[in-house]
């Protein structure tokens, strides 16, 4: 499987954060790169193709370049193949990426790099707890979880084993010295602005799992840097793990791309359509139907006929190349 990496954006070119006067975000424009990295656990559904389109269509009106990342680090419930579905999925819909497709499960020997230099500075400790010991800890604290929130670390194993063999690892929350931290300001380019102290809200969080498995927000965090992505584009149910991503930035002092984060598709229960509630595979046998259906999620207008037999590669060229020029302007995007 061929990997590609870069640099990262030039660090002269780097720009104020949104709402971070300490950090900084990756510059856009010339060195503009955003990314698309779903995870092989099913094939693309109508939600995954709207947050494809999504990033497909900024990196187009931003004149940048488009990589697609197959985020497979959570072996157990990855599906071995289905990263080559998902890319020949793709390319049925014209959303071809512009560098070899990078996959996660070959890259564990630089998430532990950076684990092992956060354990070095003291950033991260091993820790024991499993859910349950979690739960218990949080009740004799008097402190319940609401339904569909996290379940918030209340930091048990911090300064309580040390010495002793760890089934995980863990970020220490409260590194930063400013007094507000961890409160993470950021600036979402639809949604607006956003806070988070994660202390309160999520607590230390897991970067590798007693199984060996690193965790999604190590993996990302680290990918990202190292494939000089610059904007992140993705759907709105993922907005919850900006200020966890940057406060992880902070720690392995790493730029910070732009957010923007897009409408969801919901299912028939009223909840993010997903392969976890039985969303179907998306049909590529009538891919402009597909994508007419993906930009009106967006906000865009449909683009030509939709019906099975005028769905030609041709008309969904022209469709891309106008909502391209929409979505410049629905955002304002500066490109060639």
């Amino acid at each position: 499987m061929p990997t590609q990496f870069f640099d990262g954006p030039p660090r002269e070119k780097l720009a104020p954060s949104g709402g971070s006067a300490a950090h900084a975000v990756a510059s856009v424009g010339a060195t503009y790169r955003g990314r698309f990295a779903p995870s092989p656990t099913g094939p693309l559904h109508a939600g995954s193709l709207v947050a494809a389109l999504a990033s497909w269509l900024d990196a187009r009106a931003q004149g940048g370049r488009w990589l697609v990342r197959i985020e497979d680090v959570d072996a157990p419930r990855c599906v071995e193949g289905l990263g080559g579905v998902i890319l020949a999925q793709l390319a049925a819909f014209g959303l071809a990426p512009d560098a070899p497709t990078v996959y996660q499960s070959i890259r564990a020997p630089h998430y532990q790099q950076a684990l092992d230099d956060l354990i070095n500075r003291g950033l991260a400790y091993p820790c024991r707890c499993s859910r349950k010991d979690i739960e218990t800890a949080l009740a004799a604290l008097g402190r319940t979880r609401v339904r569909g929130t996290e379940l918030v670390y209340p930091g048990t194993c911090r300064a309580s084993i040390h010495g002793q063999a760890g089934t995980a690892w863990r970020l220490r929350t409260d590194f930063v010295s400013d007094p507000n931290a961890p409160t993470i300001p950021w600036q979402d380019r639809r949604l607006g602005h956003q806070s988070q102290n994660v202390e309160q809200t999520v607590g230390d969080f897991p970067l590798k799992r007693a199984d060996g498995c690193f965790t999604y927000q190590l993996a990302v965090v680290v990918d990202d840097a190292a494939q000089g992505i610059t904007d992140v584009v993705r759907g709105e149910d993922l907005a919850d793990n900006t200020a966890r991503q940057i406060l992880l930035q902070r720690a392995l002092n790493l730029p910070t791309p732009r957010y923007l984060h897009v409408p969801l598709v919901l299912g028939d229960n009223g909840g993010k359509l997903s392969k976890q509630n039985g969303a179907a595979a998306i049909d590529v046998s009538h891919p402009l139907a597909a994508l007419n259906a993906a930009a009106t999620a967006l906000g865009l207008r449909s683009v030509g006929p939709v019906s099975a037999g005028v769905a030609s590669g041709g008309n969904v060229t022209e469709a891309l190349a106008t909502w391209v020029q929409e979505w410049r302007h629905l955002y304002n995007c500066a490109g060639d």
